[in-house]
C-alpha cells in the first residue's frame, strides 16, 4: 500500500486560502522548542525586541502576521513544566505553567532567528525579563498553533490597535501587496513610541497619542477608527487588537454599522486592565 505524506498539507491549504476570497484559520504542526537569546534591543521607547535562535529554531513555521507563540517561564521554585506533544496538539500540565503569548514579529529561516517584541509594562513578568535577559539565555517556545490566513482579495484593510498590537500591525503592513489600500491606527503614549512602518503606498497610517492617560483607557482609538469613510460597495477587512475594554466600541461599530460578513473581521483582546495572562476566548 502506498503511504501518503500529509505532513505538508497545511501549506497547501494556506496557499489555497491566500488565493481565495475568505479568511480561514489554518493550523500548523505544533511543538515546544528550546531556543537561545541571540540579542535584545529597543524598538522605539515602548518595545524591547528579543531575538531567539539556536538549533531549536530549525523547522519553525510562520505564515500569518498575527500568529502567536507561548513563552514558557520557570516557576517561582525554579522548576520548569513543559507541555508534551499529543498528536496534533500539546498536552499541558496541570496546573498550567507560567506562560505568556506573544506575536511572531519576524522569522528568518536563513538566519535561524525569531523576533518577539515585548510592550512596555513596568513590573510585568515578560517586560522585566526582556529588559534583563542576556544572550545565551535559554527560552522555551511553544507554537505557533496556526494563524489566520487573509486573502489579498479585499478592496481595503483597516488595522487598529495599541502598543501590544503594533508588532502584528507592522508585520501585516509588510506582508500586504504593494498595491493594497486602507488605514492603520496605532495608539501609543507619544511620538517616542512610534516606529518606522513599511506600509503600502495606498495606506494611511495614523499614530494616536494618549499622553498621560494610562494604557488601555480613553476612547481615542475608537473615535478615530469609527470615523473612517468606508466607500460604499467596497469589501473591507477589519483587524483590531489591544485592551479588551477599549475594543468593545469597535466591535459594536463593526457589527451594527459596517455589518460585514462574519469572516471579514477579526477583533481580539490581547490584554485586560488588572488581569494577568488574559485570554480573550470570544
Amino acid at each position: 500500500m502506498t503511504r501518503v505524506d500529509h505532513r505538508h498539507r497545511h501549506l497547501e491549504r494556506i496557499a489555497e486560502v491566500r488565493e481565495g476570497r475568505t479568511p480561514e484559520k489554518v493550523g500548523y504542526p505544533i511543538r515546544v522548542r528550546e531556543t537561545e537569546v541571540v540579542r535584545t534591543g529597543a524598538v522605539g521607547a515602548g518595545l524591547v525586541r528579543v531575538t531567539l535562535g539556536g538549533p531549536g529554531v530549525a523547522g519553525f513555521e510562520a505564515h500569518a502576521p498575527d500568529e502567536h507563540v507561548k513563552l514558557v517561564f520557570p516557576e517561582a521554585d525554579g522548576s520548569l513544566r513543559l507541555p508534551e506533544p499529543h498528536g496534533a496538539v500539546l498536552r499541558w500540565p496541570r496546573p498550567s505553567p507560567t506562560t505568556r503569548e506573544y506575536t511572531v514579529r519576524r522569522f528568518d529561516p536563513v538566519a535561524g532567528e525569531l523576533d518577539i517584541d515585548v510592550a512596555r509594562h513596568d513590573g510585568g513578568l515578560v517586560w522585566d525579563w526582556a529588559c534583563a535577559v542576556r544572550p545565551g539565555a535559554v527560552v522555551h517556545v511553544a507554537g505557533p498553533p496556526g494563524g489566520l490566513i487573509v486573502p489579498h482579495a479585499y478592496d481595503r484593510y483597516l488595522l487598529a490597535g495599541d502598543l501590544t498590537a503594533l508588532p502584528a500591525i507592522a508585520r501585516r503592513l509588510e506582508e500586504l501587496p504593494k498595491d493594497a489600500r486602507g488605514w492603520a491606527f496605532v495608539e501609543v503614549a507619544d511620538a517616542s513610541e512610534e516606529v518606522p512602518l513599511s506600509a503600502p503606498v495606498g495606506f494611511e497610517v495614523r499614530w494616536l497619542h494618549r499622553g498621560e492617560r494610562p494604557a488601555g483607557t480613553g476612547d481615542a482609538l475608537a473615535r478615530a477608527v469609527t470615523s473612517v469613510p468606508v466607500p460604499e460597495g467596497e469589501r473591507l477587512f477589519v483587524w483590531a487588537a489591544g485592551e479588551a475594554g477599549q475594543l468593545k466600541p469597535l466591535r459594536r461599530w463593526v457589527r451594527d454599522t459596517l455589518r460585514p460578513a462574519e469572516d471579514d473581521h477579526d477583533i481580539t483582546g490581547y490584554w485586560k486592565r488588572g488581569v494577568a495572562d488574559f485570554d480573550d476566548d470570544h
